[in-house]
């Protein structure tokens, strides 16, 4: 349920307004905005009467929310979520998502080395990439192929973090690994993990970013509702990420849904990032989707770059080498521009 309180009132008397429902055992979501404050009750609301609320004189008016998901949804938080990741750090970059800002995250599909990944960390910053992406654990379909170099990925990371100033982004897999995560800025929850909701709830205790991947065979409603098991656990800053849906044909890896993105503008707040790589899986046509992404309203992009990618220890088919990566970075910008954004 939604109550919009009546312009002019005090923060005593909304102070007051607020401890009453807690009282009475409902979860309060606040969200103000330059004239109005709109107050969300969480919980079961099916037996408050609208009009009884209505006659409070705080209260300017009510209604109901259909959507299951309350606290991802643009009724609850009208205003876009921004997100900023690095702030406060000393020598690190603040990043923003939204607000005008395409934020393009990028780097290899698995850190191999210390070597490789400050690298390539250099490479696309220098193509103007915010954030550095980067897989120490790795989810496999095969338990034969690589699995990532784990914690010491994340040291790799940190000291790519360290020589650049990129904020990091990477994936965990379970709730044990967050201890290794302290310097870590965006937490990434790959598509197999999007419904596993005791991760989503530990996650929901951080107060870093988390980005969050759509299951393969997920639905919109799916989606949504394991981004509210984070926030709903006390963490706001989610980000949506659209990274390809199992379809029955299999030209490409799968099938990036563009579609998703004006349609989650349109019913909830959270900033909205695509990822190319996965949903193709061919390198080809990276560049040709990522217009698309921007054409379409995305927040970010999500691209693997390799500087060796023959070489590389997982899914080196669909990474860009750092100089098509640049190459792409520069049309990209022109397209964001057109809409008045950038990158």
């Amino acid at each position: 349920m939604i109550i919009v309180l009546k312009e002019g009132l005090s923060q005593e008397k909304i102070d007051d307004f607020v401890k009453g429902w807690k009282e009475k055992g409902f979860g309060i979501h606040i969200s103000k905005g330059e004239s109005t404050t709109i107050v969300g009750l969480l919980g079961d609301t099916s037996k408050i009467e609208t009009e009884n609320v209505a006659s409070d004189e705080a209260v300017e008016t009510v209604q109901r929310v259909s959507a299951p998901y309350k606290m991802a949804s643009r009724s609850f938080h009208p205003a876009d979520t921004i997100i900023t990741c690095g702030e406060g750090q000393a020598g690190v970059n603040s990043c923003t998502l939204g607000n005008g800002i395409i934020g393009v995250m990028a780097g290899p599909c698995s850190v191999e080395s210390e070597e490789q990944i400050i690298e390539i960390a250099r490479a696309v910053k220098k193509s103007g990439a915010r954030f550095l992406r980067g897989g120490a654990f790795k989810p496999r379909t095969s338990p034969y192929s690589f699995q990532g170099l784990g914690k010491q990925g994340i040291e790799f990371m940190v000291e790519a973090k360290k020589e650049t100033g990129l904020p990091i982004v990477t994936e965990v897999m379970d709730a044990r690994q967050l201890q290794y995560f302290d310097e870590i800025d965006v937490i990434q929850v790959g598509a197999r993990n999007m419904q596993n909701f005791d991760l989503l709830k530990e996650l929901g205790k951080t107060k870093k970013p988390i980005l969050l991947k759509r299951g393969m065979s997920a639905t919109v409603k799916e989606f949504l509702m394991s981004a509210e098991y984070i926030m709903a656990s006390g963490n706001e800053k989610v980000i949506l990420c659209e990274r390809g849906i199992r379809t029955f044909d299999n030209y490409t890896r799968n099938c990036l849904d563009l579609s998703i993105v004006p349609y989650l503008k349109k019913v909830s707040h959270l900033p909205v990032v695509i990822d190319p790589s996965h949903a193709c899986g061919t390198r080809w046509m990276i560049p040709t989707l990522s217009q698309a992404a921007i054409a379409v309203g995305c927040d970010g992009l999500e691209i693997e770059v390799h500087n060796h990618p023959e070489k590389a220890l997982s899914d080196g088919e669909q990474a860009l080498v750092p100089e098509t990566f640049d190459d792409m970075m520069k049309k990209l910008q022109k397209y964001a521009q057109v809409e008045g954004r950038q990158i």
